[in-house]
């Protein structure tokens, strides 16, 4: 593929994103009436605001899900810190509900806008960011081609190419050009994701680690877990978190196999709370005993699942067990960040496709903190021999613990990457009248 054929390429999409935005509205009624958006905002993904610009340097940080905004989270801190005011989108409600757990009023909040033309322009007018921070791998050609025409600074943190979408790119290395040139710089997870931009035309790139494993743990409410201990009292317990279509399944095999012998409690957390019904309903048909955390229904000694079908509580649930089997890595593929279930001293359980927390995968399975199962069966005899073993999981859990302790740093390499970008909005920040220092000035957000 020849430049010029990749600028027209682009130049096509430009156009044919002019063409269908009209049409965009059943769409999004129609991800309304499925959960997947919230029907009061939806002029957001429009590009539009009710909420005014704050008065001075601003930054724009988009995370797509909840992983990728739990990361940036520290970062947002830090760029606070400096009086420098944010902007954060995030594409998903579940991401949203974490983004006001974790940063409260401290930032404003947006969904992201569409990538048409039409949508990133009135978001850049409205919000004029004078530095873009984008998350691990969002792509979108038309924000990143608006930001660069505005000569707008944009940097890609913890930055990662999945092999999928490394071969893609790889197939059109000038439209790849055409795009990465836009990048300010690239901070990569790893040696193998720096490589893979390089590859690509982005210019120039450094090495962090990975930022997730700089985050705090996940926040639980202490009176929630004493309730909910209280119930289950001395069973023994494990989880399947974070699963998808397919894997849910598996979790009710696993436990129709093991009850006989354990008597245990399944913890139940899909990755889609929102699937909560469907989910439901094919446990009860499998003749399980179900209770809803969405409902507030309490675990009685009958009840075989407890289904976690809320937003925001992943430290409660992990704290009610220490053995965990991560979804998205029997079905669906890719996996799901493991770290999270490490920070609190959990012995993880995978499947083998986890190409997107690569990284991590390969260090706590060296530290002897993770293990890969093949299927549901494999799985099953895994948890069977963690309940039997409390030494077993012990190990697994110091396993986890000394990943964390070798990974981390990434958060300072981050920092010191973007200290060319946001030194000069600090100084810029300091040198607002006092007078300005109020809430909408400082960033403070509404939800």
């Amino acid at each position: 593929m020849s430049r010029g054929w990749a600028r027209a390429a682009l130049v096509g999409y430009r156009w044919f994103g002019a063409a269908v935005y009209p049409l965009l509205g059943p769409y999004l009624a129609i991800r309304a009436a499925k959960g997947k958006e919230e029907r009061a905002r939806r002029n957001e993904r429009y590009g539009r605001s009710k909420i005014a610009r704050p008065v001075g340097p601003l930054v724009w940080f988009h995370a797509a899900s909840v992983g990728e905004t739990t990361a940036v989270v520290p970062l947002i801190n830090e760029v606070r810190r400096r009086g420098i005011a944010v902007v954060l989108t995030t594409g998903t409600v579940t991401s949203a509900g974490v983004a006001r757990e974790r940063l409260g009023d401290n930032v404003v909040h947006q969904y992201v806008p569409l990538d048409l033309k039409p949508a990133v322009s009135r978001f850049l007018d409205h919000w004029k960011p004078d530095l873009a921070i984008i998350a691990e791998s969002e792509i979108w050609p038309m924000t990143i081609l608006e930001l660069g025409s505005r000569r707008t600074p944009q940097v890609l943190v913890n930055g990662r190419l999945s092999d999928r979408s490394f071969a893609r790119w790889s197939k059109r290395p000038s439209l790849a050009d055409a795009l990465f040139e836009n990048l300010s710089h690239v901070v990569a997870q790893s040696d193998l994701d720096a490589e893979r931009f390089l590859a690509l035309g982005a210019r120039p790139v450094s090495v962090s680690g990975n930022l997730k494993v700089d985050t705090t743990a996940p926040p639980w409410d202490a009176e929630e877990l004493a309730k909910l201990k209280d119930l289950i009292r001395e069973r023994p317990t494990w989880a399947a978190i974070s699963t998808f279509e397919g894997e849910d399944e598996i979790a009710a095999a696993v436990h129709k196999s093991l009850t006989s012998r354990h008597k245990q409690l399944t913890l139940l957390v899909p990755r889609h709370p929102e699937r909560g019904d469907a989910i439901e309903t094919m446990l009860k048909e499998r003749g399980l005993k179900v209770a809803r955390r969405s409902r507030g229904e309490p675990i009685e000694p009958s009840t075989d699942v407890y289904l976690g079908d809320t937003i925001g509580e992943m430290g409660l649930y992990l704290n009610l067990t220490d053995i965990v089997f991560v979804g998205k890595s029997l079905k669906g593929g890719g996996g799901q960040n493991p770290l999270e279930p490490a920070m609190l001293g959990c012995a993880v359980l995978s499947g083998s496709n986890t190409e997107n927390f690569r990284e991590s995968y390969a260090r706590l399975l060296k530290n002897g903190g993770a293990r890969y199962v093949r299927d549901g069966e494999m799985l099953a005899k895994a948890v069977h021999f963690l309940l039997s073993n409390p030494q077993a999981r012990k190990t697994m859990a110091e396993g986890g613990e000394k990943t964390l302790r070798d990974m981390r740093g990434a958060l300072k390499s981050t920092i010191r990457a973007l200290e060319p970008y946001i030194n000069p909005l600090t100084v810029k920040a300091r040198l607002l009248p006092r007078d300005n220092e109020n809430t909408e000035s400082r960033g403070g957000g509404q939800w």
